[in-house]
């Protein structure tokens, strides 16, 4: 299948007065058109500056991110600009993400006005109602402010402003974690139909291992700044072939007919993403850990076909 997105060993540090901290180091991945990839991890494990470095609203220390084989860190301030309408982002907050001296309306229509897409008012208002009813807001909350609806109506603007100059790539940046658990379903759903409806193709980023099956066809597990383990969803889930993707897993709470099911409880210090040290970065937590995983860096490979992961002992998991 085509690949709308290729990311090639991108990377993005940050300087601190303790050292560079490695917030995304040397990430790879493809997504084809009109598919999900779901990137889960940790809160901090650089998830959502992936998402954010590939957009280029924070510049990546290096890499190549090529959408539609155009190379995207390249381009030009005007290239870029065109760029914007096809790939576009929804946050995680979806308060602070709208600006609250805005009505709906003005949400939803600004990115038509600042690219050009309609000629006249009449024009945006027939828009701005057709994305309305395109993510299933009210038109009563045309002339409405943001501090005056609840989460899930407001990240539902997010949506329209997100689709309002048609693009083809959405990063989805937590788009449910703030909302309530019944909220988020309708969200899901949404955006799966809306997938389905306009071919989109979806970066899915999460915290969480329910949701994140729910709505990706592949999913990539990331780990202070590297992904260890890449597979189609159905097969991650069914098995696990690095320990960190074994412990997120094990944390989801099913309730099993004899009470709650065991939970693999990791054990040992975080490493530190500020001038890590060779090896695996999992290694101190590791339950499986031996001598060749702190000496150096494991290989990000295929260790079955069609899924990678960078543990050495990957294939005694099969």
């Amino acid at each position: 299948m085509e690949s709308l997105l290729e990311v090639r060993h991108l990377k993005k540090y940050f300087h601190t007065g303790y050292g560079t901290l490695h917030a995304v180091d040397d990430v790879s991945f493809k997504i084809p058109k009109g598919s999900t990839l779901g990137l889960v991890g940790e809160s901090g494990c650089g998830k959502t500056t992936t998402g954010r470095s590939i957009l280029r609203l924070i510049e990546p220390t290096s890499g190549e991110v090529l959408f539609k084989g155009r190379k995207v860190l390249d381009a030009t301030p005007s290239e870029l600009r065109a760029l914007r309408s096809e790939m576009q982002i929804i946050f995680q907050d979806p308060y602070s993400s709208l600006n609250p001296r805005m009505t709906v309306s003005q949400i939803i229509g600004e990115p038509l006005l600042i690219h050009r897409r309609v000629s006249d008012k009449k024009e945006l208002e027939r828009k701005v109602r057709e994305l309305m009813e395109k993510v299933e807001l009210a038109d009563r909350l045309y002339g409405a402010y943001p501090h005056e609806l609840d989460g899930g109506r407001r990240q539902r603007i997010g949506i329209a402003r997100a689709l309002s100059l048609h693009p083809q790539f959405i990063v989805c940046d937590e788009p449910v974690s703030a909302l309530d658990v019944s909220v988020q379903a309708q969200i899901l759903n949404l955006l799966k139909d809306l997938q389905e409806e306009l071919g989109l193709t979806y970066l899915f980023i999460t915290h969480d291992m329910s949701v994140v099956k729910h709505m990706s066809d592949t999913i990539a597990v990331m780990y202070l700044g590297q992904i260890v383990e890449m597979a189609p969803a159905e097969a991650l889930f069914e098995k696990q072939l690095h320990p960190y993707t074994q412990a997120l897993i094990s944390a989801i709470p099913l309730l099993e007919p004899g009470g709650w099911k065991d939970e693999e409880v990791l054990k040992g210090e975080l490493s530190s993403p500020i001038d890590p040290q060779p090896g695996c970065r999992f290694a101190p937590r590791c339950p499986m850990v031996k001598a060749q995983c702190v000496e150096q860096d494991p290989p990000f490979v295929e260790s079955v076909k069609g899924r990678f992961s960078s543990c050495v002992r990957a294939k005694e998991m099969i």
